[in-house]
């Protein structure tokens, strides 16, 4: 498989684990983070083949030799992608936990959809739950990083 853009083996130890277990336990990817276990809170949201998964809940075996992207991937050398430069610019974050399944989700969503409205926004996050409660911020960093990714075209 590849990870961030870098081949990864995945070693016979390894091979009954979770996507997440391997990410975190044996890559030491730690961005990625453990909520639920069971593929509710989207805590764990990364992307496969560009589309959002919960690496909880998803065997590591299931990879096969698809493109896994972490929180850690998103970024290309110093430029942060646009959902994390629309994170910082609307200090979206309260604890924190939760954000990185938010913006995995986030940029899955905008890849789908670079002009979305607010009920588009509100549809798209609502499998993510965040304890603090910051869902208007996170809409509003939604929503700016859709500018950010409009005016960087």
């Amino acid at each position: 498989m590849k990870v961030n853009r870098i081949h990864r083996e995945l070693p016979n130890a390894w091979k009954s684990s979770s996507l997440l277990s391997y990410l975190r336990d044996y890559l030491v990817l730690t961005g990625t983070k453990f909520g639920c276990g069971k593929g509710i809170c989207g805590a764990c949201t990364v992307h496969l083949n560009g589309q959002p998964v919960r690496s909880c809940v998803l065997p590591v075996t299931a990879v096969g030799s698809g493109a896994v992207v972490t929180i850690e991937g998103l970024a290309v050398g110093d430029t942060l992608h646009p959902v994390q430069q629309a994170w910082i610019e609307c200090s979206v974050p309260q604890c924190g936990y939760c954000q990185v399944g938010q913006m995995m989700t986030a940029v899955a969503f905008l890849a789908q959809n670079n002009d979305p409205n607010e009920a588009q926004i509100k549809a798209a996050m609502n499998s993510n739950l965040c304890r603090c409660g910051t869902y208007l911020r996170i809409n509003k960093g939604v929503m700016r990083a859709a500018e950010i990714e409009r005016k960087n075209r």
